[in-house]
């Protein structure tokens, strides 16, 4: 019994302790839900402020952009008033303006018809004129019928056959002055611009040979390049397509190609294994390979060097190459790369002088003779491989044209063609530029003098002054003063037609009457 009374005991207490616990959460409870609809309330007390604030300003906003829109609505409204006013006002304008007009019209063609109708008047009259004073002109030429003898057709052709003559032979002499005077108008105008051109452009000598003497320190390396029974020779030869040719000139080796560009190849590559020591068949053709490569390289650096100090560009690759390879190319002896240098900068200055666009003409006349390096050999004339390459790589039509017409191979379509041409002829035909074959000059000299010949009254020829000057002695029983005049001018131009040549060529055709007696 007295151990069931303490657990009795506890129980009661923990029962009591419940009770209490849950009274005083009920009590903490009731308080914090009236507390939370306490702050609820003021909560929405405040929204509800907030919301009527809220709704205030919107609905001063909603007034103020409705006058800002009714605003610009009136000011639209206005301005398409305005401007509908001012075009009715146009249209009055243009409306009194076109009936001002039409009265003018209307008061003009009452003019035309008056003056028309005098003007009819005035027909009939020279009409009625006429008529008499053809009937007094047939009176007259019967009256002198009659005096002279012959009809009126027979005087006129009469008439006509000497004034025929003399008209032709006065003809003949005023065409000849004419010419004389134009050429020498237009001689002197093309002398001062192209004089001026050639003493703007610096120009070198440009001999090139096709030999090229490779020196040697010794003449011991001499075997050593001629090798066991000629192997290595015979290798170089094959590699470079160059001859070389090894005589008693001591210290020395011939190179000899018409290509310069071959023969740059066997130099440096000769050079190169001359150094190196080591040569044999197999080392020639690595080194031979290398230097082209590395010489391939050198024609582009040239080539973009030369359009670079040239200032043209946009040049396609593959022409800044073909310009470079110029550099290793002759033509007539004269190298093809300072040759067009030296037309291109004629080109420019002389396209400069004429008004015309000199960036065109220098760039036609660096790549005028691009015809002359074809990687491949073709049957075309270099003016129209030229022409081709050009065109293929998107040259200026312009460009293309010259480069084709500058032998005459195209027809000239563009201003920049005879520029170019003239330019071309300049740089070649300056002393000192080129060699000409002296069977070609000799053959020139004869054409000349047989061309005379072939006149009929012409007794000797002579080309003297290099071909510069025809000398025409002519029998004075055949050929008069005035056919002397005839005959210059038509040889001449024959030559300027049928023939080739640099420079000019003067006519002189000699007559002369000799009476000789003997005082005995």
């Amino acid at each position: 019994m007295e151990q069931a009374f303490p657990i009795i005991i506890g129980a009661i207490s923990l029962i009591v302790g419940a009770l209490a616990g849950r009274f005083l959460f009920a009590k903490n409870t009731k308080k914090q839900v009236e507390d939370a609809e306490h702050q609820a309330q003021t909560i929405l007390k405040e929204a509800e402020l907030r919301a009527e604030t809220v709704k205030k300003e919107k609905q001063l906003e909603a007034k103020e952009r409705f006058v800002q829109l009714k605003s610009e609505h009136e000011k639209e409204v206005n301005e398409r008033n305005r401007k509908v006013g001012e075009a009715e006002n146009r249209i009055k304008q243009k409306e009194i303006s076109i009936n001002q007009k039409e009265a003018g019209l209307d008061k003009q063609s009452k003019d035309n018809d008056v003056i028309k109708d005098n003007l009819n008047r005035q027909i009939e009259l020279v009409n009625l004129k006429r008529t008499e004073l053809e009937k007094h002109q047939e009176e007259h030429i019967r009256r002198l019928e009659k005096i002279a003898g012959l009809s009126a057709e027979e005087a006129k052709s009469q008439l006509i056959e000497s004034l025929k003559q003399e008209a032709h032979s006065q003809a003949l002499g005023l065409q000849q002055d004419i010419i004389e005077e134009a050429k020498l108008k237009a001689n002197k105008e093309a002398r001062k611009i192209v004089i001026q051109s050639i003493q703007r452009t610096a120009a070198e000598v440009t001999i090139e040979n096709t030999v090229t003497v490779f020196n040697l320190e010794t003449d011991e390396i001499k075997g050593q390049i001629i090798g066991r029974e000629g192997r290595n020779i015979r290798a170089i030869e094959a590699a470079t397509g160059v001859d070389l040719i090894v005589d008693d000139t001591p210290e020395a080796i011939i190179l000899s190609s018409f290509d310069p560009l071959r023969r740059e190849i066997a130099r440096l590559s000769l050079q190169r294994l001359v150094a190196d020591g080591r040569i044999h068949p197999a080392r020639i053709e690595e080194v031979v390979e290398k230097t082209r490569r590395q010489l391939e390289e050198q024609v582009m650096e040239i080539g973009e060097r030369t359009v670079i100090e040239m200032g043209i560009h946009g040049l396609h690759k593959e022409l800044v190459r073909i310009v470079g390879k110029m550099r290793f190319r002759s033509s007539y002896g004269q190298n093809l790369l300072m040759h067009s240098r030296e037309t291109a900068n004629l080109c420019g200055i002389m396209a400069a002088e004429l008004g015309m666009n000199p960036k065109l003409a220098k760039r036609a006349g660096l790549l005028h003779d691009i015809g002359k390096v074809p990687d491949e050999e073709t049957e075309l004339s270099h003016a129209l491989l030229g022409a081709k390459l050009a065109e293929k790589y998107g040259e200026n039509p312009a460009v293309v044209n010259a480069i084709g017409a500058h032998h005459d191979e195209m027809e000239m379509q563009y201003v920049i063609s005879p520029i170019i041409q003239a330019c071309d002829a300049i740089s070649g035909a300056r002393p000192g530029a080129r060699r000409e074959i002296m069977q070609q000059y000799l053959q020139r000299i004869k054409d000349l003098e047989n061309l005379a010949m072939a006149y009929q009254g012409v007794e000797k020829a002579y080309a003297i002054q290099a071909g510069r000057e025809l000398r025409v002695i002519v029998e004075a029983e055949k050929v008069t003063d005035g056919d002397s005049d005839k005959l210059s001018f038509e040889i001449a131009q024959k030559i300027q037609t049928e023939m080739t040549y640099p420079g000019q060529i003067k006519v002189t055709v000699i007559r002369e009457k000799r009476a000789v007696n003997v005082a005995r």
